[in-house]
């Protein structure tokens, strides 16, 4: 390829719209172009890097076992109704109806679509174990697309499914995909960690987020300093906090005028946050009122809290008067005098607390001398882990202190049981010929935002520092000035050799400036650049720069490309 013909049209000025670097050097790249809010159209840089990725996802699940397919986007309500998920799923689900009234759904995720169509084929466990997989946009309409390809409406994704006859067969496609997603990524040129993570709305078993760090990125992930434990933020089990055993001092009625948040109240009565319970209550996609109490220096995880609920897919801020009519009140609430058959939900470290203060569920009145154990009516509520990690808190593994992170969650990985094959009658016959449902997985890769990951991690002032197995090209020659005929008849016997050798080179033979071209070369992120200026013409002599590193090697034209292959090597 030649750059003076590459559709590659660079920015020297960030859009006000990109917010995080990945959008903003995809953009200044010329790797990508919004076409509306979280859509965009990849030009081909960009999409020479998607191209890259895929294979590295292909080369990897082939040798796993996968096979690719191709599924349509379009999918039928009557399946998702089948699982129960049509009216489940939420408002991200962009439904339509053709010319006939018939419902449809742009695909968000493709469970439905692939267990009824192996249910139409498989007969038998002798056809088990099966993995299929595909490369394919999803749509999900986000309430709030944002950070380009981070929160985007329209994605790409390997989707890949795994049918076994048992849990273990499961379980052992499963460590596939987990070992398979390592060296993709690894491939990839990203440092990721594996946590373990919430099923979410796919549902199922247990999971694995495979999260790439970065600052800019949404995950925020507990790691343990000791041990190999690690879990996002929404799936970390924490272990109930037992406060220092006290007296235990009757209960206290107080005035606290003024006092409805924890931090005016814990001020007023000179106590530690610590000391206090807080209260935020919730109402769910169905109605439910949800009161939720934990620790006042602790913040409740809605996760975790949706998990305990049942039929519950979404949490919003409860009405006052909803509170009210369940005996609360707003912003003085605790759960002593709350009405019968309200859903109560404490977090276990509450019931470890001693002389605490709470609301007394009337305006400008706590309660102080608070002992969960003793004034809580523990029949009316639920004691469960409930709250949101922090640094600092004590591993469920060993005990030693986790430290957080940010992260981009670029894959996941599920086990889903017999969640989907039960509801829709996938059924195979095993060795004594009785009827089983098929017990399966689910394994994801965004694509387009492993892109993005590899942006984040890999930049600095000048732009994108591109791993080279996923570089658009690994080389760009860059003639220095293309006006001179030597010059650029050099470049073209350089970029010829190049490929030759099998090596992804580009010439950049456009008649501009050099300086415009380095700029060029550095804000695109090319790993590799070799410069054929005058001393190439007149001494032989050729400059390598490593876009990594900035060391500028010079050689003779004889030992060049055995120094560009060595380099290579090494990014």
């Amino acid at each position: 390829m030649r750059a003076s013909n590459l559709y590659a049209p660079t920015l020297r000025n960030t859009p006000a719209e990109a917010e995080i670097v990945s959008h903003q050097l995809m953009y200044r790249a010329g790797l990508m172009r919004k076409s509306a809010g979280g859509m965009y159209n990849f030009l081909p840089l960009g999409w020479r890097t998607i191209r890259k990725i895929e294979q590295i996802i292909r080369e990897e699940m082939d040798a796993a076992g996968g096979q690719e397919i191709m599924m349509p986007i379009l999918q039928p309500s009557e399946l998702w109704e089948e699982s129960g998920r049509w009216a489940a799923y939420g408002a991200e689900m962009m439904r339509m109806k053709d010319r006939h009234g018939r419902e449809f759904c742009m695909g968000p995720t493709h469970e439905e679509m692939i267990t009824a169509l192996v249910r139409d084929e498989v007969r038998s466990y002798k056809q088990l174990p099966l993995m299929l997989y595909q490369i394919q946009d999803k749509f999900r309409d986000e309430r709030r697309p944002r950070f380009g390809l981070m929160r985007s409406r329209e994605f790409i994704m390997k989707d890949l499914y795994s049918f076994d006859k048992d849990v273990e067969g499961m379980n052992e496609s499963y460590q596939k995909m987990y070992d398979a997603y390592s060296r993709i990524f690894t491939r990839c040129g990203l440092e990721f960690r594996p946590v373990e993570a919430d099923n979410g709305a796919i549902g199922g078993g247990h999971s694995h987020e495979f999260t790439v760090l970065a600052e800019a990125g949404e995950s925020s992930i507990a790691c343990c300093t000791k041990c190999e434990y690690a879990a996002s933020d929404e799936k970390a089990e924490l272990k109930a906090i037992v406060a220092e055993k006290e007296e235990m001092l009757p209960l206290e009625k107080v005035a606290t005028p003024g006092t409805n948040t924890i931090e005016k109240l814990a001020e007023f009565l000179q106590v530690p946050t610590a000391k206090t319970i807080k209260a935020i209550a919730y109402q769910t996609d169905k109605g439910e009122l949800v009161l939720a109490f934990v620790r006042g220096d602790h913040e409740v995880n809605e996760v975790k809290l949706i998990n305990l609920l049942e039929d519950a897919q979404e949490l919003t801020m409860a009405e006052d008067e909803a509170i009210t009519a369940a005996g609360g009140c707003p912003g003085f609430m605790s759960p002593i005098g709350i009405k019968e058959g309200i859903k109560v939900i404490v977090d276990h470290t509450v019931m470890h607390m001693y002389n605490a203060v709470t609301g007394a569920n009337e305006v400008d009145v706590h309660y102080k001398n608070v002992t969960p154990e003793r004034d809580f009516n523990k029949e009316a509520i639920t004691v469960a882990d409930i709250r949101m990690v922090a640094e600092g808190d004590a591993c469920p593994k060993c005990g030693a202190p986790l430290t957080m992170s940010r992260g981009i969650e670029a894959g996941q990985v599920f086990t889903l049981g017999t969640k989907y094959s039960e509801a829709m009658e996938a059924t195979f016959l095993d060795e004594a010929g009785k009827e089983q449902p098929l017990v399966m997985g689910c394994y994801g890769i965004g694509v387009g935002r492993t892109m993005a990951a590899a942006i984040e991690q890999h930049n600095d002032a000048d732009g994108i520092i591109w791993p080279r197995a996923i570089a658009p090209f690994e080389v760009v020659v860059a003639v220095v000035n293309a006006k001179k005929d030597d010059q650029l008849a050099y470049g073209e016997e350089i970029y010829a050799e190049l490929k030759e050798d099998g090596i992804d080179a580009l010439l950049d033979d456009r008649k501009e400036r050099a300086g415009v071209k380095f700029k060029d070369c550095d804000l695109i992120g090319y790993p590799l650049r070799v410069t054929i200026g005058p001393k190439a013409v007149e001494e032989g002599t050729i400059e390598l720069k490593i876009r990594k590193t900035g060391e500028v090697i010079t050689c003779q034209r004889e030992e060049y490309l055995e120094k560009v292959k060595a380099i290579l090597k090494t990014l």
